[in-house]
């Protein structure tokens, strides 16, 4: 029989506040509690790709020293993404 529900099943996210700044007020932004650990990774997995073809694109627009620094940001990118589509992946095989 195969199992439907991971053993222990998977935690959900809590909340977590985050876009802090030095304006002297709360963050902006939160994650909510409850939300399912793998709708919460297919939702990184986006923000990751996003992230990766804006910081690609933006590669025409700089000049060599920066597209160093962009180089170096879309690897660390590329690596985060990797992670969590083999953490997905993990997930959701029987």
């Amino acid at each position: 029989m195969k199992k439907i529900v991971p053993d222990p099943p998977l935690p959900d996210t809590r909340h977590h506040t985050f876009g802090k700044c030095d304006a002297g007020h709360p963050p902006l932004f939160a994650v909510n509690p409850n939300i399912n650990a793998h709708d919460a990774l297919v939702h990184v997995a986006e923000y990751l790709r996003s992230a990766y073809n804006v910081g690609y694109k933006a590669l025409e627009h700089t000049d060599e020293t920066g597209r160093s620094l962009l180089w170096a940001s879309l690897h660390g990118i590329e690596m985060a993404e990797g992670l969590t589509e083999a953490m997905l992946e993990g997930i959701e095989s029987p």
